[in-house]
């Protein structure tokens, strides 16, 4: 199935691009998500670990699913000050 994730902040930085599109074997978990988003997108790998990732609007964790259609995307870590 195909995945967008979309990217905000310094991921989206990173990638040089506001989203990624991903072919996710059906069902796909997150982790199996942040693992295609490493393949994919190697500029990533640096924040990948420390970034949250929120499916339909809510943060999901390692095992929660990733269906099709599902709205994405990738929180990078904020820093402020």
């Amino acid at each position: 199935m195909n995945v967008r994730v979309l990217l905000f902040a310094g991921a989206r930085e990173l990638a040089g691009s506001g989203a990624v599109e991903l072919n996710l074997p059906e069902p796909a978990t997150v982790a199996e998500l942040r693992s295609a988003l490493a393949v994919q997108c190697p500029a990533l790998g640096a924040i990948l670990d420390r970034s949250a990732v929120a499916v339909g609007g809510r943060y999901a964790g390692p095992s929660d699913a990733v269906g099709p259609g599902a709205e994405v995307a990738l929180i990078p870590p904020v820093s402020g000050g």
